[in-house]
């Protein structure tokens, strides 16, 4: 048997700590009812968008929005961003 078997493997590898962000289109949340104004994790779980354990959530720009929310979430893409403050919307990172 080689000797790079026989030896124990050691060292630290980032993968086992990784965490993912849910995705959540523009367009995805353009969908939800016009009485709610203020997004966030929470609503995005009872609406079904992500899973209701989740809480690291990144909004991407894939669609139009034209209505006016104030979003909360851990990241937000640049075309995202743009989207939702010319609907006249805040994008807030937490």
């Amino acid at each position: 048997m080689p000797l790079y078997r026989k030896l124990p493997h050691r060292g630290f590898n980032q993968a086992a700590f990784r965490t993912e962000p849910s995705v959540v289109n523009v367009g995805d949340l353009a969908t939800l009812d016009s009485s709610i104004t203020e997004v966030n994790a929470k609503i995005l779980a009872d609406h079904g968008l992500i899973r209701k354990d989740e809480t690291f959530v990144k909004v991407l720009g894939d669609g139009e929005l034209s209505k006016a929310l104030k979003i909360t979430a851990a990241k937000f893409s640049a075309s995202a961003k743009a989207k939702i403050e010319a609907a006249g919307g805040q994008a807030i990172v937490a």
